[in-house]
């Protein structure tokens, strides 16, 4: 099987518009929750969550292409603008039709879904927008990257609810060891901070009850009651490794290992045993081809919701036996909120950061867990460490498990 290496990122984040913003709030534990300014709550229970900040698409596109676009395929193109000058491409050196794109988002276009709907009750049908569907499905955030950048190759769109970024970095680099593409531009993208977003959710209990941006989102604390909804993007671009050392790339990292499953078991409740996620992180592992040992720290998918930090982490102590009492684990959540199609390639890029510069950041407002949460969570601060594996973990409703295992890059 093929080597497969990261040449570039890019994010958009509550607490960064570009990596290197991203980087430096996640060192100094800054948090983007805020009171809810995208529409008025006074009849909502849940009124914070993590917005974006100051993003304007024509800085990133040409202002026609940004009005055809909705804003999680905004995030996607500025993310992957970032990622492909990060990496080096220059698609006229390139076959396009070896590179391609796997960007995936959760839930699509809630605006557009909610704003043609009130023009169908109030004016009928005859006044919906012909671009609705265009502008609302899921893989336009995959469509307009492609288009964008001209990207001829393999274009997917993995819809896994909150695991969606994670399955969609796994699935690209599976294209590439398998032959079928050599650099893939793949993560997730989400924008669903509107009424119906906040209000489904909170009709879950989902969300988190605390409207305090410091308590509100908690991970593996014992106060915590659910997760604050974030938006953004992540993008990272793959390459197969002997096509990005011909062209003389800056690889980043490697990524070494993929663990997918299924709970099977519930359609919002993780199994309570967490041996679906477990297996998912053995499979990551075992595909490396390395021991459990070898692996020093976890970026948990960490949501803030009981259910999940509890059987989260039954999982890893389920993959990892004594082991996992001498990893490091975090949460990013605890800083940005939950991304849900875009969590985990936020992850992937929060992992390789904390790789390349040997320091592991700390999960933000942990004060005490209760019992059975008895690992090391990275409560009060973080620590310089150097390690060379990181395992991020992306658990979504439905009982998607996807695990994903990043190196230091070595020859």
């Amino acid at each position: 099987m093929k080597r497969v290496v990261v040449t570039g990122m890019g994010a958009i984040t509550p607490i960064g518009l570009n990596t290197e913003e991203f980087w430096e709030s996640l060192k100094v534990g800054k948090t983007g929750f805020g009171e809810i300014t995208q529409f008025d709550t006074t009849e909502f229970k849940v009124k914070v969550a993590a917005s974006v900040k100051g993003f304007e698409g024509k800085n990133y596109m040409d202002v026609k292409s940004a009005r055809r676009m909705e804003l999680f395929c905004q995030y996607a193109v500025a993310a992957a603008k970032e990622a492909m000058q990060q990496s080096g491409i220059d698609m006229e050196n390139e076959d396009p039709y070896r590179v391609g794109c796997a960007i995936g988002s959760g839930v699509g276009s809630l605006q557009a879904m909610e704003r043609e709907h009130k023009k169908l009750l109030e004016k009928g049908p005859g006044r919906i927008n012909p671009l609705l569907v265009p502008l609302m499905i899921t893989n336009m955030a995959a469509g307009n990257v492609s288009i964008q950048f001209g990207l001829k190759g393999k274009s997917i769109n993995v819809v896994t609810a909150c695991a969606t970024g994670t399955h969609s970095i796994g699935e690209a680099f599976r294209t590439i060891q398998a032959g079928d593409a050599d650099v893939m531009v793949a993560g997730g993208t989400e924008s669903s901070i509107t009424p119906i977003g906040i209000g489904g959710f909170t009709a879950l209990t989902a969300l988190s009850s605390s409207n305090d941006p410091a308590r509100c989102s908690i991970p593996f604390d014992k106060d915590r009651s659910g997760f604050v909804m974030g938006e953004g993007a992540g993008v990272v671009v793959l390459e197969e490794l002997e096509h990005a050392k011909k062209r003389g790339a800056n690889i980043l990292a490697e990524v070494v290992g993929y663990g997918a499953t299924s709970d099977a078991f519930h359609i919002t409740s993780p199994a309570e045993d967490g041996m679906g996620a477990a297996v998912a992180m053995k499979n990551a592992v075992k595909d490396a081809g390395i021991s459990i040992e070898d692996v020093e720290y976890i970026n948990a998918h960490g949501t803030s919701t009981h259910h999940n930090d509890l059987f989260e982490t039954r999982a890893i102590k389920l993959a990892f036996e004594d082991h996992a009492y001498e990893m490091k684990i975090n949460s990013t959540k605890s800083m940005i909120g939950h991304l849900l199609g875009a969590a985990g390639a936020v992850e992937v890029i929060a992992c390789i950061l904390q790789l390349n510069h040997n320091y592991i950041h700390q999960t933000v407002g942990l004060q005490e867990s209760e019992e059975e949460l008895d690992l090391d969570y990275m409560k009060g601060k973080g620590m310089e460490k150097e390690f060379n594996y990181a395992l991020t973990n992306s658990l979504g409703f439905g009982g998607h498990n996807a695990s994903l295992l990043l190196k230091k890059f070595k020859e």
